[in-house]
């Protein structure tokens, strides 16, 4: 099989990328610079150099290929709604190239979307839209697309995908914790995360395309819950820093913008995705992560 994937040089993309060719597929990456052509090229993908906003590239990669990965995606947040509405433009563009071709494609969100008292299941959909949620753009345009009869498989990954080379969610707190002096969670605690380690994840993108499953919407959790008090305390320990709670103001001067993300519950169940694909998560988990994958060391 010949995928198109895009954010082929990413954290997770070189993942998906590694993944599919080991297993025999071949792979046209998208790649915005000549270093990341470079790089895809050694690990044996074909190298499409060129701006994933750039709808002749989505076209040309949908139409060369029989399935889509996408993974690209803007991480700065300071720009953050104006990322999501360009995410729901490229899904828009790839879904218009694929009708009526048949082929599937794989589109990347998150699990901290969904807010419920109970774990968060396959089944859930996502109760908010883009005008109080952003990143709610992309399920958007995911289900526009499916309605128009393409074959749209969506993957929630959680809000920590780990492993070396990591550089979101948790090593944004490393570098508050340093910058702080303290380790810090929010109130008790006890607000979860879940997680996955990136080559678990990978394993699941490549199955997706493999099966093509009934199943529309997967879940990509290794772990369905991680307490932030205890990737704090993780942190701190690594660290020899003071574990700290804080509230109320305290924690907003703590986290600053991130005390949003800080503050995210998301329980999540993986069970029908593990049913359904055969999916065994069998890297390391994120504790063990953080302790000896580089977190605490990387500058």
């Amino acid at each position: 099989m010949r995928v198109f994937l895009t954010g082929a040089s990413g954290f997770v993309g070189s993942a998906i990328l590694n993944e599919l060719i080991k297993n025999g597929h071949e792979v046209l990456g998208l790649v915005r610079s000549t270093n990341a052509a470079v790089q895809i090229k050694a690990a044996g993908a074909i190298p499409l150099q060129g701006d994933v906003n750039d709808p002749e590239m989505l076209r040309r990669g949908a139409a060369e290929c029989d399935a889509v990965i996408h993974t690209a995606f803007n991480h700065d947040f300071s720009q953050f709604k104006a990322s999501c509405e360009a995410d729901r433009k490229v899904i828009e563009t790839l879904g218009e190239a694929l009708a009526g071709s048949g082929k599937p494609i794989v589109i990347t969100t998150g699990m901290g979307l969904l807010r419920y008292d109970r774990p968060v299941t396959e089944d859930d959909a996502l109760n908010v839209k883009s005008d109080a949620i952003p990143r709610a753009a992309t399920d958007e345009a995911a289900s526009a697309v499916a309605a128009k009869g393409v074959d749209v498989y969506l993957v929630r990954l959680p809000p920590s995908v780990h492993g070396a080379g990591d550089h979101g969610f948790v090593p944004m707190i490393i570098g508050i914790t340093k910058e702080k002096g303290e380790s810090a969670y929010i109130g008790h605690g006890g607000n979860q995360w879940p997680a996955v380690h990136r080559l678990d994840a990978a394993v699941l993108y490549r199955l997706v395309v493999e099966q093509r499953p009934a199943l529309k919407v997967l879940h990509a959790a290794a772990e369905q819950g991680i307490a932030f008090r205890d990737i704090a305390q993780a942190i701190g320990t690594g660290l020899k820093l003071p574990v700290v709670s804080k509230t109320g103001e305290a924690a907003a001067a703590h986290f600053t913008w991130f005390e949003h993300f800080a503050a995210i519950s998301c329980v999540a169940s993986s069970a029908k995705t593990r049913e359904v694909l055969g999916w065994q998560p069998c890297a390391p988990d994120l504790l063990t992560d953080i302790a000896t994958a580089g977190y605490l060391t990387a500058s």
